[in-house]
């Protein structure tokens, strides 16, 4: 079995006919049929159920893919990581990420270190929805991931540490009442109108946010509704409502929004690192040791 042979039966599994297969892949019709059957010969299994005109994968032919794409995923990344070190380029990291990394500076910071360890390291920073990470993860087309929700359950092949855990503090308008208020309590919160973060296509945020406030002792009138937290805050200095948002973007805070500290609501923005544990690259390792600034094993 060679990766040509992979190649073939990938381009036969998606295509559903050897015909339409060979011109893919810009091979006589004959050829590739003997390939396909020599690969089943070698590996003792019937990858497809054949019909008149249309090949279907077989119950262990649908798992041989998803094995077969693995393997070639990886093939390529390795066939590039080779290529970069022939140009003196140190490797290739690519790198997903949450809105809550970038706004605590977590990722400026990572990467202003990991620069001056890896000068020549070739960088791809992708913003991606958490769950989309852990697949990222699992397929390879990311290396590291900083990600709001870790897998559940736990992925036996995914290693997770909490790098982030920062408070949330209440955005309130400047001539709000509650902005020069000497304490602040739930009960005056309660009937308020807000404004919250909505990300989809998993709209967690909310419910997680009204869970919280519950728990707290007040129920939030939920008006507004927006697809970031610097929209939000926008929204608050425009005197239309209420927030919560993660103590770094005070800096970052449009004018007329004031943060007080409410340390009685039992929520934060948590961030974590994950990365595969089977991935022992320099690369990986160094951008470890600088998000989690753990000098003995980077673990």
């Amino acid at each position: 079995m060679d990766l040509r042979q992979l190649r073939y039966f990938v381009a036969v599994a998606e295509l559903e006919n050897v015909g339409r297969a060979a011109t893919v892949l810009n091979i006589s019709q004959s050829p590739l049929s003997r390939q396909i059957q020599q690969l089943e010969a070698q590996l003792g299994l019937d990858l497809f159920e054949r019909e008149r005109k249309r090949l279907r994968l077989t119950a262990e032919g649908r798992q041989f893919l998803d094995e077969a794409r693995d393997l070639l995923a990886h093939a390529e990344r390795l066939e590039m990581h080779s290529k970069l070190l022939g140009r003196g380029v140190e490797g290739r990291l690519a790198i997903g990420y949450v809105e809550g990394a970038v706004h605590s500076g977590l990722i400026a910071r990572a990467l202003a270190e990991l620069r001056g360890k890896l000068p020549g390291l070739q960088l791809h920073l992708v913003s991606m929805r958490s769950f989309a990470q852990i697949e990222g993860l699992r397929s390879r087309s990311i290396d590291v991931a900083l990600l709001y929700t870790p897998p559940s359950p736990p992925d036996p092949d995914i290693e997770v540490r909490l790098v982030l855990d920062e408070p949330l503090l209440l955005a309130v308008p400047a001539g709000d009442p509650l902005a020069d208020a000497a304490t602040i309590s739930p009960a005056d919160l309660d009937g308020r109108v807000w404004i919250t973060v909505v990300r989809l296509p998993r709209d967690t945020t909310r419910d997680q946010f009204v869970a919280a406030a519950a728990l707290a002792g007040f129920t939030p009138e939920i008006v507004y509704e927006t697809a970031d937290p610097l929209t939000s805050l926008g929204l608050v200095g425009a005197g239309l409502g209420l927030a919560v948002a993660q103590a770094s973007l005070r800096s970052a805070a449009p004018a007329g929004v004031v943060f007080r500290e409410i340390p009685w609501f039992k929520r934060s923005v948590r961030v974590y690192l994950a990365w595969r544990k089977a991935d022992g690259r320099k690369a990986v390792e160094a951008f470890r040791r600088c998000v989690i600034h753990d000098d003995r094993d980077g673990r």
